[in-house]
């Protein structure tokens, strides 16, 4: 029976076995093939194989130990130093595996899906676990935002666009005309509710019973 993995930030984590390395590659390795053909799949206009890509992805993804991939040497990236917050008095920042990174792009990718199916609330789902890895990830921020303004939360989205364009400038031009069809789609819906109201009123109004004569 083979040793339990300890956690990964423990010095005296178990090393894996040559058989468990080779399998930790073989899924690794199976998990960017399944993400590329997603990411083809997309492109090419398929949704529904570029989920079902991804999806296999994740199966081969989940489980894999950090520590595992630390003696395998694979990459792992942290943020650099000036992104760290001064003011939480040197916190240790969580290495990011190669894992983590592709774990990103799947959902925020799996969330450009769902919107182009409508599903927004699996695409406010997928867009949320993209920025559970990485908070600041333009895409994953403009995908959520657009699934609130679509479910109807348009200050909300308003709030992260805005949020976008600070963190990322160069995101700016596609948050401002998003902002703006938000908007637009908000005056609309205001606009379609007064009228409703406007009508009911009048129903009521007729309906009422007339005052006799004195």
């Amino acid at each position: 029976m083979s040793e339990p993995i300890a956690p990964a930030n423990d010095p005296n984590a178990a090393v894996p076995s040559a058989a468990e390395k080779s399998a930790i590659e073989v899924k690794l390795g199976t998990a960017k093939d399944k993400k590329d053909t997603g990411d083809t799949a997309f492109k090419a206009g398929d949704v529904k194989s570029a989920l079902r890509s991804y999806h296999e992805a994740l199966m081969y993804l989940h489980g894999i130990d950090k520590n595992a991939l630390k003696s395998l040497g694979v990459p792992s990236s942290s943020p650099p130093a000036a992104a760290v917050d001064e003011a939480a008095g040197a916190k240790a920042v969580n290495e990011k595996t190669e894992v983590d990174i592709m774990l990103e792009r799947i959902y925020a990718n799996m969330s450009a899906c769902h919107l182009k199916q409508g599903n927004w609330k699996r695409a406010l789902d997928t867009a949320d676990k993209a920025l559970a890895k990485n908070e600041s990830n333009p895409k994953a921020m403009f995908r959520k935002a657009k699934a609130l303004g679509e479910l109807g939360y348009f200050e909300k989205a308003e709030k992260i666009l805005e949020d976008l364009k600070k963190k990322s400038p160069s995101e700016g031009p596609m948050a401002d005309a998003e902002l703006a069809r938000l908007r637009a789609a908000d005056k609309e819906r205001q606009k379609a509710h007064d009228q409703k109201m406007r009508g009911w009123l009048s129903r009521e109004k007729k309906s009422a019973p007339a005052t006799e004569a004195a």
